[in-house]
C-alpha cells in the first residue's frame, strides 16, 4: 500500500549517532544549550519578521511547487551553531576534555529506549568498550580487602537461616498490616517528609524550605539499605528545588580538585549543584562521584580518578562499580525505566573492564545505590528458597531445582522505587475510599454525546477512571467538569502545558476550571489545601495522563483526600512522559480501575490521518482544502529550504495562519535538518539579530526548560541584569543569566517530545533523510496531529516512514507500577 505519494531519490544526510540510552526529547531539552549570556545591555527593538523576500512556493494537491534555490540559506542553515550543542565528543580517558565534559547528548530519542542497556553510549564510547582500555583504568596497585574470619559451615548456616526467617516473618508481616505512608523512615527521607507534611497542612509556606540551608547530600552512599523487595513508601517530591546558589569557597575548593585531576573547570558549578558544598571532599575520597554530574562519561571519570588516585585503583573498585551501576540506572531513567533487568546491568558492566559484574552489583546494593527487587512468581510456602534468591547480595542466585520459569530480577533507584509504592497504595486507596452510591444520572442524561455520558455514569461510581481517546475525545473530560461543577463538586481539570489549559477552559466555558499540572502540584494554581493539608477537590480531570511520570503521579496522588475522584485521560497513541514510569499505561493494562474508550473520531482529512496511523496504517486521505500537504524533498539542505519557504511564505498566504501560530516538528536537535539547524535557518529569515542577549534578540520564539520534562514555548521580550525576560503565554518568566545557557534555547523548531500536549493552528513536520532510524510510531502520531487545520510534511525518507508506522510500535519501558497494581487489593476494580 502506498501510504504517502512522492518518493526521493538521491542522498540522504548523515546525522550525529545515536546513543541507545541518551535521553528522549526532553532530557535533551533540560540541557539545551544556548549562546552564552552576554553582558545585559539596552533592549533593540525586534528585528523585521518579514525577512527578505523570497519566491513563495504555491501549496496545492500534495506536493509544493519548487522555489527558487537559495544556497546561502541552506548553506547556513546546513552549517548549524558552533556553540558546542553537540554531542559529546571523544576524550582521552588520561585528560577529560573540557568540551566533552561539558557538552549534554542531545540527539532525540524517538521513544522510550531499550531496557537492555549493553550496548549503552557505544557511539561515543573510545575502542571497543569491553576491552582492558575501556575504563582506562589499570587494576596494577587495587588495594587488596583485609582479611575476614570465616565461620564453621555450620555456624554460617545457622546464622543465614536465623537471618533469612527473620526477614520472612518481618515481609508477611508488612503484607498483612496497613502500612501509614512514610512510617519507618528516618534521616534525611523523613526530614524530607517532614517538609512535605508541613506544607500541606499550612505550618510552614512552600517557601521556607528553599530559603534554608540545603544539607550536604550523601555522595549517593547512603546507609545500606535492605534487599528485599518492599522499601518503605512515602510520598516523593515532584522535583529537586532549584539549587541554593554555590559558595564561593566551595567553588575554589572544587575547581582546586578538577585542575588536580585534569578536569575542566567549568564542571565546579554542576559538582556543588549535584554533590553540595561538601563535593571537594566527596571527589577527592571518590573521584568517581564526578559521573554524577550530567555530561560526564565514564571514561572521563576514570580518567579523573586515575590522576588523583594514581595506582591506588583498579576497574574492580568498590567505588568505581557503585558509581558505575548508579549512571547506569540514572541513564535508564532518562529513556524512562523505573528499573533495569539485573543481567543487563552485569553485562554493561562488563562491557566497562568490570572483571566481576555480580560482586559489583552486590556490592552497589549493599552501599544503598540500588535497591534490587524480584517480579515474578511467589516465594514458595515456606518463603525460604525464593527469599534467599532475593536477599542473597544483590538477588542473583536462581533456582535451578524448580520447574518455574525464573523470576527476573530488577536493579532500581530508591527514588523511583519509593514513587512507584506510594502511588499504587494511593491509588488503591482512591478506589476504595470513594462512594460508589452516587447519582448522577440527570447530569448524565444531559451529556453532549453518548461517550460523554459513559464517562460521567463510570466517575460516579468509582474512585478511579481510566479514559483514552484522541484530540476530539478532550470535549468528553470537558463535559464531565461542567457536570461535576452543575452538582455543586470541585471539580477540575489539569493538563500537561498551558496551552493545553487554555483549550479545556475553553471547552468547560470557566478559565478558573483548568490549571497546568506543575502549577496545580507547585501551588501557584487550582484551590489550595483544606485543613488537613489535601487539595480542597472532590474531583481532578489529569488530561494528557501519557505525559505523566511516575513522580509526579506519586506526589499528585498522595495530595488528594480520601473520597476525591480522579480521571486519567489521555490518548495512548502519543509518546510517553519525559521522566521515568508509564503510569497511565500501567494503569491500563493492570485494570486497576473501569475503563472508559471514547467512541468520538477525530475530525477532518488531518484526524483521518493520525487515526490510521493509530492502528499502524498509512493512508493517502483527501484533503480538498490542502489541510494535509506533503512536500518531497531529496536532501536534508532541500528539507531545511522547504520549511523556510512553508512557515515564512506559503502557509500564512495560503491558509492565513501568520509565522508565529505555525510550528515545525522534526526528529532531533542534531543532524543537517535537526531543531538546531532549523531554528539558526528561520531566526534568519523571520527575526534576523546579532543575539546580544545570550544569543537570543527580542522577538525570537523560544523554548524554556524550568525543569526536566517541561517545555514552555515563549517569546524574547527583553533583558536587564536580572535575566532574560519572556512571555510564555502571557505569563512573564524572568530566566537569570547563569540559566539561559542551560534552560533557553530557539523554539521555531521543537522535537515530538517537546511539542506533546500543545496543538498549533499549522505544523510542519520535517523528515530528513539521515532522520529515518529515529522514527516509530508513537513519534509519528505525535507529531502529525500537532496541527489544528492544516499539517505539511517535508518528506524525505521515502519507505521509512510507512515501516516505521507499520512495523516500529513504542519501546517498552521497564517499570514495577502494573504488577504494584495487580498486586494490590482492589475488590472494587474493574475485571
Amino acid at each position: 500500500m502506498t501510504a504517502l505519494p512522492g518518493e526521493t531519490p538521491g542522498t540522504v544526510g548523515t546525522d550525529t549517532p545515536q546513543d541507545t540510552v541518551s535521553p528522549p526529547d526532553t532530557g535533551a531539552e533540560g540541557s539545551a544549550h544556548a549562546d552564552a549570556p552576554e553582558a545585559p545591555g539596552a533592549t533593540e527593538p525586534p528585528g523585521d519578521a518579514a525577512g527578505a523576500g523570497e519566491p513563495a512556493a504555491e501549496v496545492s494537491g500534495t506536493d509544493v511547487a519548487a522555489a527558487e534555490d537559495r544556497p546561502a540559506e541552506v548553506s547556513d542553515a546546513e552549517g548549524g551553531r558552533a556553540d558546542g550543542e553537540g554531542a559529546p565528543s571523544e576524550v582521552s580517558a588520561g585528560s577529560p576534555d573540557a568540551e566533552a565534559m561539558t557538552a549534554d547528548a542531545e540527539t532525540e530519542d524517538a521513544s522510550a529506549g531499550s531496557p537492555d542497556v549493553a550496548d549503552a553510549d557505544a557511539d561515543a564510547e573510545n575502542g571497543s568498550a569491553g576491552s582492558p582500555d575501556a575504563g582506562a583504568v589499570t587494576a596494577d596497585g587495587a588495594a587488596e580487602a583485609p582479611a575476614v574470619p570465616e565461620l564453621s559451615e555450620a555456624q554460617a548456616e545457622l546464622a543465614a537461616q536465623r537471618e533469612l526467617r527473620e526477614r520472612i516473618e518481618k515481609r508477611k508481616a508488612e503484607k498483612t498490616a496497613p502500612i501509614a505512608a512514610g512510617t519507618g523512615l528516618s534521616g534525611t527521607a523523613a526530614e524530607l517528609l517532614a517538609a512535605v507534611r508541613a506544607v500541606e497542612s499550612g505550618e510552614k509556606s512552600g517557601t521556607a524550605f528553599f530559603d534554608s540551608p540545603a544539607p550536604a547530600p550523601a555522595a549517593r552512599r547512603p546507609e545500606p539499605a535492605a534487599t528485599t523487595a518492599q522499601p518503605p513508601r512515602a510520598p516523593v517530591p515532584a522535583a529537586a528545588p532549584a539549587p541554593q546558589a554555590a559558595s564561593p569557597e566551595a567553588l575554589d575548593a572544587v575547581r582546586a580538585v578538577l585542575v588536580e585531576g585534569g578536569a575542566p573547570e567549568a564542571l565546579a558549578r554542576p559538582a556543588v549543584g549535584v554533590l553540595g558544598e561538601q563535593a571537594a571532599e566527596l571527589l577527592r575520597t571518590d573521584p568517581w562521584q564526578l559521573l554524577a554530574v550530567p555530561g560526564v562519561r565514564p571514561e572521563q571519570a576514570d580518567g579523573f580518578a586515575r590522576a588523583l588516585l594514581g595506582a591506588g585503583c583498579g576497574p574492580d573498585d568498590g567505588r568505581r562499580t557503585a558509581a558505575l551501576v548508579g549512571w547506569l540506572l540514572e541513564r535508564a531513567a532518562l529513556q524512562g525505566h523505573t528499573a533495569l533487568d539485573a543481567g543487563a546491568v552485569r553485562a554493561a558492566l562488563a562491557e566497562r573492564a568490570v572483571g566481576d559484574p555480580d560482586a559489583a552489583v552486590r556490592n552497589a546494593v549493599e552501599e544503598g545505590v540500588a535497591l534490587v527487587f524480584q517480579e515474578g512468581d511467589e516465594p514458595a510456602p515456606d518463603g525460604e528458597e525464593d527469599e534467599e534468591g532475593a536477599a542473597d547480595g544483590a538477588g542473583l542466585a536462581e533456582d535451578a531445582d524448580t520447574d518455574r520459569e525464573p523470576a527476573q530480577v530488577l536493579l532500581g533507584l530508591d527514588r523511583y522505587a519509593l514513587a512507584e509504592e506510594s502511588l499504587a497504595d494511593g491509588l488503591a486507596r482512591l478506589v476504595n475510599a470513594c462512594e460508589k452510591a452516587a447519582d448522577w444520572a440527570e447530569a448524565a442524561a444531559a451529556a453532549p454525546s453518548p461517550s460523554a455520558a459513559e464517562l460521567i455514569r463510570t466517575t460516579a461510581a468509582a474512585g478511579l477512571v481510566a479514559h483514552s481517546g484522541g484530540e476530539a475525545a478532550r470535549a468528553e473530560p470537558a463535559a464531565l467538569i461542567a457536570a461535576a461543577r452543575g452538582l455543586g463538586l470541585r471539580a477540575l481539570g489539569a493538563t500537561h502545558s498551558e496551552d493545553g489549559r487554555r483549550r479545556l477552559a475553553a471547552a468547560v466555558g470557566d478559565p478558573d476550571t483548568a490549571v497546568t499540572l506543575a502549577g496545580l502540584l507547585s501551588g501557584a494554581q487550582g484551590p489550595g489545601r483544606d485543613e488537613d493539608g489535601a487539595l480542597a477537590l472532590d474531583l481532578l480531570v489529569v488530561l494528557d495522563a501519557p505525559q505523566l511520570d511516575v513522580e509526579n503521579a506519586a506526589v499528585l496522588v498522595e495530595a488528594l483526600a480520601d473520597g476525591t475522584r480522579l480521571v486519567l485521560s489521555g490518548d495512548p497513541g502519543v509518546l510517553g512522559s519525559a521522566g521515568a514510569g508509564r503510569v497511565f499505561a500501567d494503569v491500563l493494562a493492570a485494570r486497576a480501575c473501569p475503563q472508559v474508550v471514547s467512541r468520538t473520531p477525530d475530525p477532518g482529512p488531518i484526524g483521518e490521518l493520525v487515526s490510521g496511523i493509530g492502528i499502524g496504517e498509512l493512508h493517502q486521505v483527501d484533503a480538498p482544502g490542502k489541510e494535509v500537504v506533503i512536500v518531497p524533498v531529496r536532501d536534508a539542505g532541500e528539507a531545511v529550504h522547504r520549511t523556510v519557504q512553508l512557515v515564512a511564505d506559503s502557509v500564512p498566504r495560503a491558509f492565513s495562519i501568520p509565522a508565529e501560530e505555525t510550528q515545525v516538528i522534526t526528529v532531533g536537535h542534531g543532524g543537517t535538518a535537526g531543531t538546531r539547524a532549523l531554528n539558526e535557518a528561520l531566526k534568519q529569515r523571520l527575526n534576523p539579530g546579532p543575539g546580544r542577549f545570550g544569543g537570543f534578540d527580542p522577538g525570537d520564539r523560544v523554548v524554556h526548560v524550568p525543569a526536566p520534562g517541561r517545555a514552555v514555548p515563549g517569546v524574547v521580550r527583553s533583558a536587564d541584569a536580572e535575566g532574560l525576560r519572556l512571555d510564555c503565554g502571557g505569563v512573564p518568566v524572568v530566566v537569570p543569566q547563569e540559566r539561559v545557557e542551560s534552560s533557553v534555547r530557539h523554539g521555531w523548531a521543537l522535537s515530538a517530545h517537546q511539542a506533546a500536549g500543545m496543538r498549533w493552528p499549522a505544523a510542519v513536520v520535517v523528515l530528513p533523510g539521515d532522520a529515518a532510524q529515529g522514527l516509530s510510531r508513537p513519534w509519528v502520531y505525535t507529531a502529525f496531529g500537532r496541527g489544528e487545520r492544516h499539517l505539511s510534511v517535508v518528506h524525505g525518507v521515502d519507505q521509512a516512514l510507512p515501516h516505521a508506522v507499520a512495523q516500529i510500535p513504542a519501546q517498552e519501558r521497564t517499570t514495577r507500577l502494573r504488577p504494584l497494581l495487580e498486586a494490590l487489593p482492589t475488590p472494587d476494580a474493574a475485571s
